[in-house]
């Protein structure tokens, strides 16, 4: 049973909760900065908590943190179709990245029960912790312990820059479930998110069928000299940690542009030690993020930048480490559930484009264990992970009813 082509979420109220969670963390430049095991976490929880509890769902919380709110089908046993994405936010962040995949799964539940449509299998809405990796490297943590690529124990050892853990500060805030993580049957996922990057506002397009994710790597690079008065010291002498960075820096630049086309390459943190005016840097710690949209393409970025490290410390008297902290190939989405969101689309009339997506979701983990497809929305000026980020609430209320429509069609509807 196909559902009506008037069905849609109440996008007003998709928008008020919206503008509701982004006032937790809000930044005086109408971002959000609500990172990972944060009280500000805590808070934004808490609400989701409240808000999936008002329309009828019960809550399950694993060990990595991750919130399951689960709205019942009329067959109990079957496996759930779980729809969401996360909470956490970049440290200039945006309101909509994340949270408009957690808020639309919620919608859909409130929709379902205002129309009174009772499905067959159970609608899970989830809220995934640590996706951004921006406080606890790498990223989409839970969701990788739940697909089995990070065990458990990997996952509570990681530490912010103040040394906390992670497994600590997720009892700090009250939210280390009792629920093992993943090890059970799902029929679906589906998650919603802004696109992140111009296309479909440029083309005026509604909505991006996502059929694949471009594989990733991040390294993690500490490069150590001798730290040496900046005066006294002759150049022919120095051994110059930061020197050795910046050639490792303009290198990194480079191979992203010799492994076009779509190959995207950065260095988006870097470290000096002692970090002192007049002191020749003795170490400095680096990272690596590399994107391609082929398996090909992102094994060519890797051998280039293991062949080229190397030789850049060797030359300058610099000694290193390099360490692969997060790592996973091409994904191509589950055919089915790809088909389901694009006939969504279309029964709602609205203009769709497959879409690759160049950045990692806990869609990219789910996939290794449950059919899984995206739902891309227009942002403006394709601007996220930044302050400015900005969208429509029609664009809003467009991503949320397919993914109600193509969370219906893989539950079922009973009545």
């Amino acid at each position: 049973m196909q559902p009506d082509s008037n069905l849609k979420i109440d996008g007003d109220r998709l928008w008020s909760s919206l503008m509701e969670m982004a006032k937790i963390g809000a930044t005086p430049k109408g971002g959000v900065k609500r990172l990972t095991l944060t009280d500000l976490d805590r808070e934004s929880r808490e609400l989701f908590q409240k808000w999936c509890e008002d329309a009828g769902c019960t809550m399950k919380v694993d060990q990595a943190g991750t919130m399951f709110m689960r709205r019942e089908g009329a067959e109990h046993d079957l496996p759930p179709v779980m729809i969401g994405s996360h909470l956490d936010t970049q440290p200039t962040g945006g309101k909509f990245d994340g949270a408009l995949g957690v808020l639309s799964a919620l919608e859909v539940v409130r929709s379902l029960n205002d129309m009174g449509i009772k499905t067959r299998h159970p609608i899970e809405v989830v809220n995934f912790t640590n996706e951004e990796g921006s406080r606890f490297a790498p990223a989409m943590l839970a969701s990788g312990v739940f697909a089995g690529a990070f065990d458990l124990d990997y996952a509570y050892s990681r530490t912010d820059s103040d040394g906390k853990t992670f497994g600590d500060e997720l009892k700090r805030i009250g939210f280390a479930g009792p629920e093992p993580v993943g090890g059970r049957p799902v029929h679906a996922f589906l998650e919603v998110h802004i696109e992140q990057g111009p296309i479909l506002e440029e083309e005026g397009t509604d909505i991006g069928v996502v059929t694949h994710a471009n594989g990733q790597f991040w390294y993690e690079i500490t490069v150590t000299g001798v730290e040496s008065h900046a005066g006294p010291t002759p150049m022919e002498r120095r051994k110059d940690a930061l020197v050795g960075a910046a050639a490792i820096i303009q290198k990194v630049n480079d191979i992203g542009f010799e492994f076009q086309p779509n190959a995207c390459a950065t260095v988006g943190m870097i470290e000096s030690y002692p970090n002192s005016r007049n002191v020749i840097p003795g170490e400095v710690f680096l990272t690596v993020d590399f994107r391609h949209p082929t398996n090909e393409g992102l094994d060519g970025m890797e051998k280039a930048l293991e062949a080229a490290v190397p030789e850049i410390c060797g030359s300058r008297g610099l000694t290193f480490k390099m360490e692969k902290i997060f790592a996973f190939p091409v994904t191509e989405f589950d055919p089915d559930c790809v088909a389901a969101v694009r006939a969504a689309a279309e029964r709602l009339g609205l203009s769709h484009r497959d879409n690759v997506s160049g950045a990692g979701h806990d869609a990219v983990y789910m996939a290794r264990v449950a059919p899984t497809a995206m739902i891309f929305t227009p942002c403006i000026d394709g601007i996220s992970h930044n302050e400015a980020e900005n969208m429509t609430k029609e664009w809003a209320a467009a991503g949320g009813s397919v993914l109600l429509h193509a969370a219906l069609d893989r539950a079922g509807i009973v009545s």
